[in-house]
């Protein structure tokens, strides 16, 4: 804790400097918006405006950024959301303490790519990385790493999330479908579940570890009510919907139990008991149109919904029943959010290049 503490002492002082040299606001309705910017933007009225916030905090206090880079995975400490952490295609991970004004870039990882992050709720300073076939660990807030897992050479771990009610038990999702679970830290694994298709995220319930959802690439979402004991999945929903089971994002609302949201390429569903049933959410354009990258919703207020495409951020404020659309503050695709669940208004954004 000391540790972090002074971390953040430095990155402050080190930020006067940064901040001298200035941003220039991004207005989503302008017309002059930044062609190709890359890394993150972060919002304080949730959307309407936007700032490139890349900067890379440096001891000359000469400015240096990562907005070149493209985002892999986006994260936010569960217990400090002043602490952003930013996964690169290719560059390794980039920290923030101070809400994105600084950066630092973790030693000792390399040029990879970071596929996905987790924090421990319980413990700051213990970070895990999904590292092409591997994941690795920091107990030290990013000094060094060690290896707690590691795969075959064709195989990726993609997706990584903690149980919140107890820390040590780490959950991982791999290429070929499987779900493996460590109860102490990375120290042993074994499977838990086998999807038979590529994992994209693993959502554990912020009211009870026990419910777990795996988002997959092209079977849909699983899920469980007893830590992987037994599963199910939602797939009559997305089918009755028509949303398609390329499934982009989960969401859960921590202050509406059994509230959830699943995001398609096509769509979004709501459901408020659990997965019970399942509502669709009325979106701008048709669903065939839709295109989502990335959804997030507010953590306390299920009102408050955000997803992106390529080249809009939209926001609703009223459930869905409304829509506002902006234009992203780059030409590179809107591709992973945050809400602040500390400052609502508080919305960060990582993009990168479209595909050709």
């Amino acid at each position: 804790m000391l540790k972090r503490k002074k971390i953040l002492l430095f990155l402050a002082a080190l930020a006067v400097l940064l901040l001298a040299s200035g941003c220039t606001v991004i207005t989503s309705s302008s017309q002059s918006t930044v062609n190709n910017i890359g890394g993150i933007f972060a919002s304080n009225d949730k959307g309407d405006t936007w700032k490139s916030k890349s900067l890379i905090a440096t001891v000359s206090g000469s400015a240096k950024s990562f907005s070149g880079l493209d985002v892999y995975s986006l994260t936010m400490d569960p217990s400090d959301s002043k602490a952003v952490y930013f996964g690169s295609v290719g560059s390794g991970l980039f920290y923030t303490y101070n809400g994105a004004e600084s950066w630092q870039l973790a030693a000792g990882l390399g040029n990879v790519s970071i596929r996905s992050i987790a924090i421990d709720p319980l413990n700051k300073c213990n970070i895990y990385l999904a590292v092409a076939n591997k994941v690795m660990y920091s107990k030290d807030c990013n000094r060094s790493w060690s290896q707690v897992y590691v795969d075959e050479p064709t195989v990726t771990v993609d997706a990584i999330a903690i149980d919140h009610y107890n820390s040590s038990t780490i959950y991982i999702g791999v290429s070929r479908g499987d779900l493996i679970k460590s109860e102490d830290k990375g120290e042993g694994w074994q499977t838990i579940y086998r999807a038979k298709d590529k994992i994209r995220k693993i959502a554990v319930d912020p009211n009870d570890s026990r419910v777990i959802y795996l988002a997959t690439e092209k079977k849909g979402v699983f899920y469980t009510k007893d830590r992987g004991q037994n599963w199910s999945d939602l797939n009559k929903a997305l089918n009755e919907k028509k949303l398609g089971l390329d499934v982009r994002d989960i969401a859960m609302v921590k202050k509406e139990p059994g509230t959830v949201f699943l995001a398609t390429t096509y769509g979004i569903l709501k459901s408020k008991n659990g997965g019970e049933t399942w509502d669709s959410i009325e979106l701008i354009p048709p669903e065939s149109k839709a295109s989502i990258n990335a959804m997030a919703v507010n953590l306390n207020n299920s009102q408050e919904i955000y997803y992106v495409t390529n080249t809009t951020f939209y926001r609703s404020v009223d459930g869905g029943a409304s829509w506002k659309p902006l234009k992203l503050p780059t030409g590179r695709a809107g591709a992973k959010l945050l809400l602040d669940p500390q400052n609502a208004n508080v919305v960060y954004l990582g993009v990168k290049t479209i595909a050709k």
